[in-house]
């Protein structure tokens, strides 16, 4: 920089030119700054992405964007499928926070960016620095595995690796804030290229509005309403649930998911005491409370934890047990739990003998349970409404029951209360533009956040059209919402309404059915630039949606297999086609 110039002739003395040429100078230099600033110079740029499916490695990608600030950072955060793999490989500081979703999957919102990045012979990262947050639960297989790969295939391409990866469990918040405060000086620690800094744009950290309402924390809500929607005959019990939100000032938006916090069984909780030998007042060590509180609100008790697995298999002598633990066949055991809980491996063997505090150390925190949200906060601003299956079934000689669904079918009276929370999932969101066709996918309970998007398209005023494609076993005692969809039909926001009813006749029929019956239209509202949408059963419906899908635009676009899914993955890429499943 020049030293400012000050003309002999001007009319200051030496003193004064000398202090104006400083204050100048001064002053050019805060300019100077000031434009550094403002184009995103002057501090070196952090690229924290994420690979989210409900919204929690979201939000903690946004957190860890807002602490990066403080450590003099320039954050980007980005969902992974947004990073082109050309941008990817100039990024000097990465830190990727990604969830795992099914059984050891990509979230959807990362898959496209692995698979770009897992062939050989692409570009290496040798300048690259990086970090990674895997989240996920013990509970299902492949724990953490996407965060793994991520990790392992960063390292297998050269980049350095800052810290270890953390791999948290259900109770994440603790170990991934501690992982992010440790991660973030080490990155600010890290040295740019020359041309690094300037050519970063500025991004803005929006993160969620935290709630006080959390996990730790729930809102004591109460059940407004509680009502079955299937009829007589149906094969299931589907019910719908209104919760009042009084004034805790909970917000949410068609899309999000809404958290409950489940009791166990009392049934279950006391065969448990029982067959311990115990009593309902029985001490705990490390914890204050009794016996019978701790397995009613505090431990899962209905899915065995591995850790008790593990232990019974030890101790057990069972055979059955003991040769699918020991081969390592996680389909084989997975076949042999199904419908097992704790007390059935407690009486495996009528010797086995487990202390309280042993027992209870075997155990896993008991989780809330995520629901899609079926109401818009725009037609429901006090109330939200939920679409639950009531899962029940005989096994051992027992009745079961899913821990969430039937808790909230049988022990929550109208009018009693229950703990929830709202989990915020901006990756699954009504179309921004108001004009936009949207296709809604959604069979039995995975109608329910297309209702809550019919009722925002409605009270928004949105003019783009709206097809819902419903289905399940027999129209006459399954077409839940019926009132409300033929409503929606003749007020002309649903547009179209494509059933699919399997039972009713002899060759099932199917929603992926109606899809490719319909496949022209389909994909010509898909040229329109429509919005395409799925809800429900992610291990078979799903896939069969996404195949089906795959034939209409290879069929219809006039395209090979190859040119079909790269057009699939544009409409991911462009956050046309998005998942809500499970």
């Amino acid at each position: 920089m020049k030293t400012p110039y000050i003309p002999d002739d001007s009319p200051f003395n030496q003193d004064q030119k000398a202090w104006l040429a400083g204050f100048m100078a001064g002053l050019q230099t805060r300019l100077l700054n000031t434009a550094d600033a403002g184009s995103g110079r002057g501090k070196p740029p952090i690229y924290i992405l994420y690979g989210s499916q409900t919204g929690n490695a979201e939000g903690l990608a946004h957190t860890a964007g807002t602490s990066a600030k403080q450590h003099g950072l320039e954050p980007v955060v980005k969902a992974l499928d947004e990073v082109e793999l050309e941008e990817f490989s100039t990024m000097r500081r990465v830190m990727i926070i990604t969830s795992t979703y099914g059984e050891g999957e990509m979230p959807d919102n990362a898959q496209l960016f692995w698979e770009a990045l897992a062939p050989e012979g692409i570009e290496r990262l040798e300048e690259m620095s990086f970090g990674v947050l895997a989240i996920g639960d013990t509970g299902y297989d492949g724990f953490c595995e996407a965060g793994k790969n991520l990790d392992t295939r960063l390292e297998q391409l050269g980049a350095k690796r800052l810290l270890a990866r953390v791999d948290c469990d259900v109770d994440f918040e603790e170990p991934a804030n501690t992982w992010i405060e440790a991660a973030l000086p080490l990155f600010a620690e890290v040295e740019g290229g020359p041309d690094e800094v300037a050519a970063v744009p500025v991004a803005e950290t929006a993160a969620p509005a935290a709630s006080a309402y959390n996990r730790k924390n729930p809102y004591p809500s109460v059940l407004a309403v509680n009502r079955r929607l299937s009829g007589p005959g149906s094969g299931k019990e589907i019910r719908h649930y209104e919760f009042d939100l009084g004034d805790s000032g909970i917000h949410y938006e068609a899309g999000d998911a809404l958290n409950v916090v489940p009791e166990n069984n009392p049934e279950l909780v006391g065969l448990i005491i029982e067959r311990l030998g115990a009593k309902a007042d029985t001490a705990v060590a490390k914890h204050d409370k009794p016996l019978v509180e701790l397995l009613t609100r505090g431990l899962e008790i209905s899915m065995p934890s591995r850790e008790l697995i593990a232990a019974v298999e030890q101790r057990a002598g069972n055979d059955d047990l003991s040769r699918v633990v020991q081969s390592g066949d996680k389909a084989a055991l997975e076949n042999w739990l199904w419908g097992k809980d704790t007390l059935d491996l407690l009486q495996l063997n009528p010797n086995l003998n487990l202390s309280v505090d042993e027992f209870v150390g075997l155990l896993k925190p008991l989780q809330h349970r995520a629901y899609s949200i079926s109401s818009s906060s725009l037609a429901n601003p006090s109330r939200i409404h939920l679409t639950v299956a009531s899962v029940r079934y005989t096994s051992g000689g027992r009745q079961r029951g899913g821990v969430c669904s039937t808790y909230l079918a049988d022990h929550v009276k109208e009018g009693e209360q229950a703990g929830i929370f709202v989990t915020t999932n901006k990756a699954f969101r009504v179309p921004a533009d108001k004009n936009a066709p949207v296709i809604m996918v959604g069979p039995g309970t995975g109608i329910a956040p297309f209702r809550a998007f019919l009722q925002e398209r409605r009270e928004s005023g949105a003019g783009g059209r709206n097809w819902l494609f419903f289905g399940d076993q027999k129209r006459a005692s399954d077409f839940i919402y019926e009132d409300e969809l033929t409503a929606m039909m003749k007020d002309g926001v649903l547009n179209r309404l494509d059933l699919a009813f399997s039972r009713d006749q002899a060759e099932k029929i199917y929603v992926q059915t109606r899809m490719q019956e319909n496949g022209k239209e389909l994909y010509a509202w898909l040229q329109d630039g429509g919005y395409f949408y799925v809800c429900g059963d992610a291990s078979r419906m799903a896939k069969d949606v996404d195949q089906a899908l795959h034939d209409v635009v290879a069929e219809h676009g006039g395209l090979d297999a190859e040119a079909a899914t790269a057009y699939v993955n544009q409409l991911k890429r462009e956050k046309r086609y998005l998942r809500d499943v499970y």
